[in-house]
């Protein structure tokens, strides 16, 4: 009976020492579903439901496992009236997810206008980069993007010359990894007239006009030489 009662003792002394149960606060779980909700209304265009949660207090930039803010989500789905809703209420246009993406480097690349005039407009900062070093203004080049092209160059201050990790430029970009096509064709004559510096090499010294003769572009050959490309 004394071994027993001693060992019912302890149990109760360590079952008192131990550290209670912790307990999610109710206000704090709240507001997490809230943001959780306004990254998927977000990534659904659901301009009603973007509305409401701001209103109740969701956090406009919160980010989720992949880092993607609300607006960011809109944003790779093309949810150009979600950025709108997004932007209007405040949220930060420049934040970066875990890929390196913002709302401004990625609609630049992939072609979507109407969603970059509105990051333009809202004064997005053109001097940021993705993965690989670059602005916005190469991977639309590359990928044939004129339209973005053309906007990004006609209205912003873009650096027309910058320089990705890999060594290339907007210019670079336009002939190395492309067909050399009527839209390639057309983005280097804007680049060339923007200013571009038609004898920036590459990481091995090789020129856009070297890159050009080398692939049979004769159409973007010609442009370069006749703005001084050796």
């Amino acid at each position: 009976m004394i071994w027993g009662t001693a060992l019912l003792a302890a149990v109760l002394l360590v079952t008192g020492c131990s550290a209670p149960a912790q307990v999610n606060n109710p206000i704090e779980t709240s507001v997490n579903d809230m943001n959780e909700q306004l990254i998927a209304a977000a990534e659904r265009g659901d301009t009603a439901t973007l509305r409401t949660l701001v209103e109740d207090g969701a956090e406009l930039n919160a980010q989720d496992m992949q880092g993607r803010t609300a607006i960011m989500a809109a944003v790779y789905e093309n949810k150009v009236d979600a950025v709108r809703v997004l932007i209007e209420a405040g949220a930060d246009i420049n934040k970066q997810d875990n890929r390196l993406n913002n709302p401004f480097l990625y609609s630049g690349a992939e072609g979507q206008l109407d969603i970059l005039k509105l990051l333009i407009e809202a004064k997005a900062d053109t001097k940021m980069t993705n993965r690989y070093g670059g602005n916005a203004l190469i991977p639309a080049a590359e990928k044939g993007h004129v339209d973005n092209v053309r906007t990004l160059l006609e209205t912003t201050d873009v650096n027309v010359n910058h320089v990705n990790h890999l060594g290339w430029t907007a210019l670079l970009e336009a002939i190395i990894l492309t067909d050399g096509g009527t839209k390639h064709q057309q983005i280097v004559r804007l680049l060339i007239d923007h200013g571009a510096d038609v004898n920036i090499a590459d990481n091995d010294g090789v020129t856009p006009l070297q890159h050009a003769k080398r692939q049979g572009y004769t159409e973007i050959e010609r442009m370069l030489s006749d703005a001084g490309g050796r």
